[in-house]
């Protein structure tokens, strides 16, 4: 095995604590060439897709990648800025704002960086970067509020992937999880409360999360419980009745079952019962995307729409507000515990060094 090596590494650098940030993904652009060799790396994951890998093999290069793209396609460039893609925007800023944030507790000594699980940047790149400006110990932080092995569990993966490939490693903390955060919850009350008081509420509040097939719960996922624990704590902090919310799944792929009830169908069925507005927030998302911007607020729109229904909203994930700033570096302080500790003295420590033997 040939393991990455950091030969740039020099005594007088002082050891500081990287944070990474992760999401899902996205591709280069919006087309099919683009789009391909992203879906070929995500539906590659067998944590994606549990089924035998030479069936899969088959169906994903025989049927899915030839016909997927050009469909996946349309739907990115429908979102697509002149920036680039919403997801790679939202990260970004995410990460700079909380970089701001972190510098302002802790100085110079916390870094922040953002990875993708697919495509670019990669969580290597992501490792790399920081490690490349002196962090010696790395907190990651998947932007998953619930876990799933094919989100949380995969981005640990390829965490322990690109470790294998390396000589030094740095320590490591990783946090999977926070479905019930007070200030995640309370963060996406005051967004959801401030969009109502500029547009007016509606006779339906549905919480869409993404959706994954049901035998990843039967086999001991715990996705769902804390998709059902989010929406609840939400629901009772803005103070609704049991009849004003719906919790749905949405974005199911291929013939199997999946988390239920879904968010597109339940849309037909409010508008057929006479439910006449709704809003649509996904609390599963930290930042908006395919899913959000296409699936929910175009797609699910004009299902609704076209079923009878009037009025149809989609409230924006929290991206990089503030209080989504603020409860991400609540939730990073917490998991830095022991790690925070006076500057060394980085000449001292180089001199030492250079009287070793070392060259730099």
């Amino acid at each position: 095995m040939a393991y990455r090596n950091h030969s740039d590494f020099d005594h007088s650098q002082v050891g500081r604590i990287g944070v990474l940030i992760t999401n899902l993904g996205t591709p280069t652009e919006p087309t099919p060439r683009g789009v391909r060799p992203f879906l070929r790396e995500f539906l590659s994951d067998p944590r994606v897709v549990e089924i035998p890998r030479l069936l899969w093999w088959i169906i994903l290069n025989g049927i899915v990648l030839p016909i997927r793209p050009a469909r996946s396609a349309r739907a990115y460039k429908s979102i697509w800025t002149e920036a680039g893609s919403p997801l790679l925007i939202h990260t970004r800023a995410q990460a700079d704002a909380l970089q701001l944030k972190l510098r302002d507790e802790y100085g110079e000594q916390v870094l922040v960086d953002c990875a993708f699980r697919y495509g670019e940047p990669s969580i290597g790149h992501g490792v790399q970067s920081l490690l490349d400006q002196g962090a010696r110990r790395v907190l990651v932080l998947p932007l998953y509020p619930q876990y799933s092995s094919a989100t949380g569990g995969s981005t640990f993966d390829a965490l322990a992937g690109d470790f294998s490939r390396r000589r030094w490693l740095p320590e490591l903390r990783f946090i999977t999880h926070y479905h019930d955060n007070p200030a995640y919850i309370t963060a996406l009350a005051e967004s959801i409360t401030a969009f109502r008081e500029l547009h007016g509420g509606a006779q339906k509040l549905v919480f869409s999360f993404h959706g994954t097939p049901r035998s990843f719960l039967e086999n001991g996922d715990p996705y769902y419980c804390e998709c059902q624990k989010t929406a609840r704590l939400l629901a009772r902090q803005l103070g609704l009745q049991d009849d004003e919310h719906v919790t749905t799944f949405q974005s199911r792929f291929g013939a199997a079952q999946w988390l239920q009830p879904y968010t597109d169908v339940t849309l037909q069925e409010l508008a057929a019962q006479g439910i006449n507005s709704v809003q649509v927030v996904c609390p599963g998302f930290s930042a908006d995307c395919l899913e959000t911007l296409a699936e929910i607020a175009i797609e699910n729109r004009d299902l609704y729409l076209t079923a009878g229904g009037e009025r149809y909203e989609y409230i924006p994930a929290l991206n990089a507000e503030p209080a989504h700033i603020e409860m991400l570096a609540s939730l990073v302080g917490d998991n830095l515990q022991g790690w925070l500790r006076e500057p060394e003295d980085a000449l001292a420590s180089k001199q030492r060094a250079l009287s070793l033997g070392a060259e730099k």
